[in-house]
């Protein structure tokens, strides 16, 4: 069974001999950069491309083209070589980005068989040049990484963050890719900032040594964010630190477009510390920003960096103490003389003395780090809006209605092992990119295999209609419509308040005409705006076409589909983002098992989410199993109802 990866997740390989698989929505350059145990490249010669197409192990292709397969030989690869980065780049005269053209999918497979794990590179935009996987040394051990890094500067920024100088980047970059013949290179394309940019998704940059001096990852400069699937290093509290504290974090929206020529509302100024030495005191909406949701969405974005950076050094740290226990004690016990007597006792006491002496103090640094966020997460959660806030915020008893639409959505929470609870929201960016699928089957993790399935099903269906509410309540009143598929009705008990305020666009669709129906309607909706789009008036819309966001609750799929019913779903998931219609599942994927790969594409287009805290959310920067959390209303709250009132008082208000 194919193993189906999300950015930063890895898999371990069983076999020795694989086949990487690539299949791209256009003509692209298949490439195979080999790497030290941190990526860097020793040389020129470590990049497989056209020109130079074999290293010890494989093989790429020659050509350019949709389809590669060429085979790899880990155990012939070079015992100094822990890392194959698979890069795909589009060619010169071919489209100018990876966002103008459908997802590629990357898959490393037996030799001739089936596909041992698989990854759909989503979310790119400007990119021309992408690492898509990873294969890597572990233990002894290969395993294969789901990355996804992407460079707006072409394969010659790829290749400087791998550690070459400037002028052979870019003088491999055209030789890989065909620009040139002959040594004449001009550096005139060569980016001016930071070269790399990363596919929306959880990360930020790794720019912080940890504080006992062990090495630290490097990494870009963060995109505008939303969070994951899809992180950092060392120093934390992004209100600040004191002397000599940690690397400046930049809260800038670069792909953000200016839409006033007034200038951005200034940031609350943190309050003077108490005492000379002590970080100051934060303060709410501390960050850049053009209005206060921007800057609360920016400092929530900092805080969560902030935290992944901490937590990382500390990790880095510890096994930097371990490493270098060890190194003592083999070097103990290399010496004869230490083997008999007292001596040898006395070299292990004092290398475990030292290990725990270095663990202490980036415990101490970690302490003093979480502490100042838990500080900043005490004055920032009650500042939030209600599209940010927790279902337990008096925000949510505040009377009014939004007038514009939010600029992001809290799903959830997000933890860490190191500080359980200390909860850094996670928000994503609205309108919604994706699909969200939330995962009501037994199997996909080890907190739902131990609870009952009803229970587990009852918690996925009111995460569901939590987040519908939430949609529905941080929108103005006629800007979002819900409909709703259950065709079972299984999920009639969770889904009554919806159905008792009167705000869903239409009774829950029941039995397989009520699926074929909601379907066929929101599909002609698609293909009506995108016609419209397309022509350049969008304003000549039917009368009959819905103009405000479309959400699809799916439940209990695929009861009551047929094969045009999943046909249509797809496109829905795939087409339909753009253009206003927005996907929220309620599946068991083992239940759809008799659609076989089928359905592979609808599963990774979507983003999973647990009904239960569980850490199924990887970080790819610095390898974090984020704990996912969902955000629900309190036992026995109101909440609910209440915000279903007032959007119930508003359309009516509004109606002629």
């Amino acid at each position: 069974m194919t193993a189906e990866l999300v950015r930063g997740q890895n898999h371990p390989l069983s076999k020795s001999r694989v086949e990487i698989r690539v299949s791209a929505g256009t003509p692209v350059l298949a490439l195979v950069s080999t790497g030290d145990d941190e990526g860097r490249l020793a040389g020129p010669a470590a990049l497989a491309h056209p020109g130079a197409r074999a290293l010890p192990g494989l093989e790429v292709p020659d050509t350019v083209a949709g389809g590669h397969r060429f085979a790899v030989d880990l155990d012939a690869v070079d015992e100094a070589v822990h890392r194959l980065r698979v890069v795909l780049v589009l060619p010169p005269g071919g489209p100018a980005r990876f966002g103008a053209v459908p997802a590629s999918y990357v898959a490393v497979a037996e030799p001739q068989g089936a596909e041992l794990a698989g990854y759909t590179l989503t979310g790119l935009e400007s990119e021309t040049a992408v690492v898509a996987l990873e294969l890597y040394r572990r233990q002894g051990a290969w395993k294969v990484r789901a990355v996804g890094q992407g460079y707006a500067g072409g394969l010659s920024a790829l290749l400087v963050d791998a550690g070459l100088p400037a002028p052979a980047a870019a003088e491999l970059a055209a030789a890989a890719t065909g620009l040139v013949a002959t040594g004449d290179i001009t550096l005139a394309a060569m980016p001016t900032g930071p070269a790399p940019t990363v596919p929306r998704g959880l990360r930020a940059p790794l720019d912080a040594p940890p504080a006992t001096g062990a090495p630290a990852p490097q990494a870009p400069e963060p995109p505008d964010p939303i969070p994951v699937s899809d992180v950092p290093l060392a120093g934390a509290g992004s209100a600040g630190d004191t002397a000599g504290g940690p690397p400046t974090i930049s809260y800038a929206h670069p792909r953000r477009r200016r839409t006033s020529t007034e200038a951005p509302e200034p940031a609350p100024r943190a309050a003077e510390p108490d005492e000379p030495g002590r970080p100051p005191r934060p303060v709410a909406g501390d960050a850049s920003g053009w209005s206060m949701d921007e800057r609360l969405y920016n400092q929530v974005w900092g805080m969560f960096e902030d935290m992944a950076r901490t937590v990382a050094a500390y990790r880095s740290a510890v096994d930097f103490a371990d490493s270098r226990m060890d190194r003592e004690l083999d070097e103990a016990l290399s010496d004869p003389r230490h083997r008999l007597g007292g001596s040898g006792d006395g070299a292990r006491a004092t290398a475990r003395a030292r290990r725990e002496e270095l663990v202490a103090q980036a415990r101490a640094v970690l302490d003093r780090d979480l502490a100042q966020l838990v500080a900043e997460s005490e004055v920032v959660e009650p500042a939030l809006p209600a599209a940010y806030a927790r279902w337990d915020n008096p925000v949510w008893h505040a009377p009014g209605t939004p007038q514009e639409n939010p600029l992001a959505l809290r799903l959830g929470d997000l933890s860490l092992p190191e500080r359980p609870e200390l909860r850094i929201p996670m928000l994503m960016r609205v309108p919604l990119e994706r699909g969200l699928w939330i995962d009501n089957g037994r199997t996909g993790s080890e907190a739902a295999m131990a609870m009952d399935t009803d229970r587990l099903r009852r918690a996925a269906m009111d995460m569901a209609v939590a987040h519908a509410v939430r949609l529905l309540a941080v929108h103005p009143g006629d800007k979002y419509s819900v409909h709703v598929i259950d065709a079972a009705g299984a999920g009639a008990a969770s889904l009554a308040p919806l159905v008792r305020s009167g705000v869903l666009a239409g009774p829950p669709a029941s039995g397989a005409a009520g699926v074929t129906q909601t379907l066929a309607q929101l599909t002609r909706r698609v293909d009506l705006v995108q016609m419209a789009l397309r022509a350049g008036a969008p304003e000549d819309l039917p009368p009959d076409v819905d103009t405000a966001e479309q959400l699809l609750i799916v439940h209990d799929f695929p009861h009551g589909f047929d094969d045009r019913s999943v046909t249509q779903l797809r496109y829905l998931a795939d087409e339909g983002p753009a253009v206003g219609v927005h996907l929220l599942m309620v599946a068991d994927r083992d239940e759809a098992s008799a659609y076989g790969p089928l359905l592979d594409p609808l599963w990774r287009s979507l983003m999973r989410l647990s009904p239960i805290p569980d850490n199924h959310l990887a970080d790819p920067w610095v390898h974090h199993a984020w704990t996912f959390t969902p955000d629900l209303p309190p036992q026995g709250s109101r909440v609910l109802d209440q915000a279903l009132n007032r959007i119930s008082e508003v359309r009516r208000s509004a109606r002629p």
